[in-house]
């Protein structure tokens, strides 16, 4: 058993019978939203900007505004919890948290307790949601949503945005793709074993790649629907270079066609790595860093995730 994995004490009661499904245990069906925390939330709403999404709303209650387009939301996380320490704003932003669909959250949630998750306390204030969460790599967090068709977790937690398409089109038919996540030297094992156990998913052949990143290791999600379907890449630090620390290090988001995708966000703003090493062909492209840690990859994917929410 990878040490990642502790029982908690406190563990919930155990999953239910419906969730027998040995491929898909939890009943994942793709990714709710992802969340950067940073103290420069309109830096990095220009960002954003420039990647083609447009801000569709703001909390009721906290300084987080939900970016928008297509079917990939982007939550700016720049509140300061009671009793927490401030966010600095010389500190770049970070990827916080990743949000999965589910079947049902709370059975989701008691699965992966009793399969050794640690539970991350929730804070709700009156009259939000509680949206259940676990430890994910480097203090961030995985939280499970079971509302996101008809009725979804926005419709309580956030006020639209007037005048403001709550449902903007994804430029070139951006869709997400997957996530990167950097890791220590000989933990892949480790991390492998986590999202096996907790998520049942599966590495792939090292053979199968996709876009112009190829290192590490990856893991493919179960589905309820083709379209919920996403990546994780796990990647190692090289043999001389100093860890960094695990964390969650950019999102890969899918276009069907990474030329005219890159035309498009030029024309919004967004630059890409253009160097021997790395750059735009047909199978993804590479944007530059911006605030120091805010990077976007573009992934050749013929798939585009229908919106919801």
């Amino acid at each position: 058993m990878s040490d990642l994995l502790v029982q908690p004490q406190h563990a919930r009661e155990p999953r239910l019978e419906s969730f027998s499904d040995e491929a898909n245990p939890i009943g994942l069906d793709g990714v709710e939203f992802v969340e950067y925390a940073t103290a420069r939330p309109q830096a990095l709403g220009q960002v954003l900007e420039m990647m083609g999404f447009r801000p569709v709303a703001r909390h009721r209650s906290r300084e987080v505004t939900l970016y928008r387009q297509g079917g990939v939301n982007v939550v700016v996380n720049a509140h300061t919890p009671e009793g927490g320490e401030a966010l600095r704003s010389h500190e770049p932003p970070a990827l916080s948290a990743i949000a999965v669909r589910v079947r049902d959250a709370r059975a989701a949630y008691a699965h992966v307790l009793e399969r050794g998750a640690w539970e991350a306390p929730t804070q709700p204030q009156a009259m939000e949601l509680n949206i259940p969460a676990i430890h994910g790599v480097g203090g961030t967090r995985i939280h499970f949503v079971d509302r996101w068709r008809e009725f979804s977790i926005y419709d309580v937690d956030f006020v639209p945005i007037p005048s403001v398409d709550a449902h903007p089109p994804a430029v070139a038919g951006i869709h997400f793709f997957g996530v990167v996540q950097y890791i220590g030297a000989f933990r892949s094992n480790d991390w492998i074993e986590f999202y096996a156990e907790l998520f049942g998913m599966q590495a792939i052949p090292d053979e199968q790649r996709f876009g112009i990143m190829p290192a590490g290791k990856l893991l493919r999600a179960p589905s309820l629907t083709p379209e919920g379907a996403f990546m994780l890449q796990l990647v190692e630090p090289p043999p001389d270079a100093e860890e960094g620390g695990e964390r969650l290090q950019r999102i890969g988001l899918g276009v069907p066609d990474v030329h005219a995708a890159v035309a498009a966000l030029r024309k919004l703003g967004m630059e890409f790595v253009e160097t021997q090493a790395t750059h735009t062909e047909r199978r993804g492209a590479l944007t530059k860093t911006y605030l120091g840690n805010v990077v976007f990859e573009l992934v050749q994917s013929a798939h585009a995730a229908p919106a919801h929410g």
